[in-house]
């Protein structure tokens, strides 16, 4: 079973790797479910890893729905990943009622060729799952991540089950939201090759209101070490 980190810093990034994560989503931000990394930490955590890195590809934080502006700055920070070698990007595009934008999805799976494409949990807010995981086979992605349209993955099981039955070998079906080494054990059971986890613990705790009350966290190496002892 395939675990990867999805790290917000460099430090987590290297976590991942020295703990033995197969594989990490690296993006910045995930107090707002996360958003594109700078192309200085692209830059440094592809210089200094050896497992493989996918790049969140979204350029701001609320809805999956982008303006012309918006979408030719994913384009472009999707051409910066492919020149720097990265193995996968991670994106996706809405409508403004939720149901995906077919058209725009396909460009950006065009463009990441040949890396991988994993659909992000833009798919959670889709009105129709199971008709919207045929419609991102039928546009060759090669991988979904989704909590199964709740907040946590273990809640969401019974659908991420009926999804993977749905795919078969057709899309890789990731869990991820809330997946720990407590209930990892929960998805190696029911038969999923990968998940998806931040392994994170607060490192600091910002006690400044002005920047907010959002604490510091790191993907912790304890943490990934006990999901991989769960799953092995």
């Amino acid at each position: 079973m395939i675990l990867e980190i999805c790290a917000n810093s460099y430090q987590s990034a290297m976590n991942a790797q020295k703990a033995g994560a197969h594989r990490i989503e690296l993006c910045t931000e995930l107090s707002v479910g996360g958003i594109t990394p700078s192309f200085g930490l692209l830059k440094k955590v592809m210089a200094a890893l050896t497992i493989p890195v996918h790049v969140l590809i979204r350029p701001r934080s609320g809805n999956f729905t982008y303006s012309d502006s918006e979408f030719k700055i994913m384009k472009e920070d999707i051409q910066q990943c492919k020149d720097l070698g990265c193995a996968g990007i991670v994106s996706g595009v809405l409508h403004a009622n939720n149901t995906i934008d077919i058209k725009r999805t396909k460009e950006l799976i065009e463009l990441s060729k040949p890396m991988s494409f994993t659909f992000h949990r833009a798919f959670d807010a889709v009105p129709k799952p199971k008709e919207s995981l045929l419609k991102l086979i039928n546009l060759g992605v090669d991988r979904l991540l989704t909590s199964g349209q709740k907040d946590k993955a273990e809640d969401g099981i019974e659908l991420l089950i009926e999804l993977q039955q749905i795919a078969q070998n057709k899309l890789i079906i990731m869990p991820g939201s809330g997946i720990n080494q407590m209930n990892s054990s929960l998805f190696k059971n029911a038969r999923f090759t990968e998940i998806h986890s931040s392994a994170s613990r607060e490192i600091s705790e910002n006690t400044h209101s002005y920047f907010g009350n959002t604490p510091q966290t790191v993907s912790d190496i304890d943490t990934i070490k006990n999901i991989l002892d769960t799953i092995a």
